[in-house]
């Protein structure tokens, strides 16, 4: 169930492997934890970074600490908050939990038109000469690579411009998701990426101040991606059903 951890950064590997084993279900809500001492042999870490690890799961909703008594797994579904969405999507053995992605996108569609709004209620100068700036830059390159990171610098300007500390947050987590699985968006979301004319008519709208505008040519622009992501989350789970279905029977 555990495995002995290289001598690196051991606080941060202990996290790692229990909050995959929590998020994994092999440490399921209400189960204890092995005691620092059994965990420290099992890990083959010092007491130093068991302890770290475990404070840290305890401040990503995963664990309760009762001072002389065991540590309890909780529900992460009711206690963890949007960091946990990075470790969430790929699953330990490196599959997509499908679920999870639809979910990510569904966040995307409905954060996307609301920070676009609220941008352009700010209407803040420094925020769309940048934006400005970026699309000009989009225009310049035909190279998938370079258009996705504009395109990711463009979202984190319009978010910063938003004023809003719930939207920075938020985005901050999609974005640590979206590192996950940076090369498959590369492609999958090229032509949202192209979208280079509704990116500046939105920079155009937050200059207005024209908040219903913005609301509607973000929720335009995103709906590109989503479509191409749903078809690829379509494809992904019937090519794990057909293979699921393909494996012989014990």
């Amino acid at each position: 169930m555990f495995q002995t951890l290289l001598k690196q950064s051991l606080s941060d590997a202990v996290y790692t492997q229990l909050r995959e084993r929590i998020l994994g279900g092999d440490l399921a809500p209400g189960d204890s934890l092995p005691s620092e001492r059994l965990l420290c042999e099992m890990l083959g870490v010092n007491r130093g970074a068991v302890r770290e690890g475990i404070k840290r799961l305890q401040e990503s909703g995963l664990v309760r600490v009762r001072h002389g008594g065991p540590t309890q797994v909780l529900d992460f579904q009711e206690e963890g908050g949007l960091e946990l969405l990075p470790s969430l999507l790929i699953s330990e053995d490196g599959q997509m939990r499908v679920k999870v992605a639809r979910g990510i996108l569904s966040l995307r569609e409905s954060l996307a038109p609301a920070v676009a709004r609220q941008a352009a209620q700010q209407r803040n100068e420094d925020t769309v000469l940048k934006l400005r700036a970026i699309v000009a830059s989009m225009r310049d390159t035909e190279s998938a690579d370079t258009l996705q990171q504009h395109a990711f610098d463009y979202w984190g300007e319009l978010v910063a411009g938003s004023g809003n500390i719930a939207f920075r947050l938020s985005y901050n987590t999609l974005g640590r998701t979206y590192r996950k699985i940076w090369h498959l968006l590369r492609q999958v979301m090229a032509d949202e990426f192209r979208d280079r004319d509704r990116l500046s008519a939105l920079a155009d709208a937050v200059a207005a101040a024209d908040g219903d505008l913005a609301e509607q040519l973000a929720r335009e622009h995103v709906a590109i991606g989503t479509a191409a992501l749903s078809q690829l989350l379509d494809a992904y789970a019937e090519s794990a059903r057909i293979d699921f279905s393909q494996r012989p029977r014990s």
